[in-house]
């Protein structure tokens, strides 16, 4: 006899949620990124997350300037500075002004999977050949140098000498326009053609008008090369305050010959009232 068969729809795995996502995996074997979930997912910006995530799927070396990532996310200047901003503030990223070979200043950033504070990977030594039991002899240790200490970066040198009210103007430009964001060097570049200004007798609100001015919906350079191409203008002209005019000059008083009433007249002769009645005598005669 057949096996009795029933069209009645298969149950459910009673593992599988009932609700929300359920994952397909796959076992990935190259091209990945391992992403701590304290970071995918972090309360706050998507955009903040994705920028993180990016940065983890690049290899050592690839640029990671906001206008570098400008050109790969649809995102403008101002949410990729934001998160950037984001990631340094909870530690993940951080940015150090190093100096490099022939003494040059350059900006490198760290990217850390797990923000604790360690400090960044020294690069792996190349590796030796072993060398026989023959030749396995210890070499002498030498004594740990201390680190010399860094000099001060040009920038941080020309910022305490630079005009400090100039330094504030061009500091406070951020709180009108969150875009212009400049740096310790921007300032201290942009800070002599700002107080040539103030010495030609423009004023800091003035200042502050002309940079700030009908600037473009999106900054496709940094915000430093506008500010410095409108500085290298010449000066706004100051407005000077217009003369106020001069009052009348004063009538000396004057005798009317018609009625002796006294008036005010360069010539002298009779009042208005008197020249009005002789002006009116002289009309009915003609009649």
């Amino acid at each position: 006899m057949a096996e009795p068969q029933s069209n009645a729809p298969k149950r459910a795995d009673a593992g599988a949620p009932t609700s929300g996502v359920i994952h397909v995996r796959t076992r990935l074997t190259a091209d990945f990124t391992v992403i701590a979930n304290a970071l995918a997912q972090r309360r706050g910006s998507a955009v903040t997350i994705g920028v993180a995530a990016y940065i983890s799927s690049l290899p050592d070396g690839t640029p990671v300037s906001i206008a570098a990532l400008c050109e790969h996310f649809t995102e403008g200047e101002i949410l990729i500075s934001r998160a950037l901003r984001e990631l340094e503030a909870a530690g993940y990223l951080e940015r150090r002004r190093e100096r490099g070979p022939g003494g040059v200043i350059r900006t490198r950033t760290y990217f850390y999977d797990v923000p604790d504070g360690c400090p960044p990977p020294t690069p792996p030594r190349p590796r030796r050949s072993r060398p026989s039991p023959a030749q396995d002899v210890p070499a002498p240790r030498t004594a740990p140098q201390a680190p010399e200490p860094s000099a001060p970066s040009l920038s941080e040198a020309e910022l305490s000498e630079a005009d400090e009210q100039a330094v504030t103007i061009l500091a406070s430009l951020r709180v009108l326009d969150p875009r212009l964001i400049l740096s310790r060097r921007d300032v201290a570049e942009l800070a002599p053609a700002v107080a040539r200004w103030l010495s030609a007798g423009v004023g800091p609100a003035q200042i502050t008008r002309a940079l700030t001015a009908r600037l473009p919906d999106r900054l496709l350079t940094r915000p430093a090369r506008i500010l410095a191409f409108r500085l290298n203008e010449a000066p706004l002209p100051v407005p000077t305050p217009a003369a106020s005019p001069s009052p009348p000059p004063v009538l000396p008083w004057r005798t009317c010959h018609g009625c002796d009433r006294a008036f005010r007249s360069a010539t002298g002769g009779r009042c208005r009232d008197c020249r009005a009645a002789a002006s009116g005598e002289d009309l009915r005669a003609a009649c």
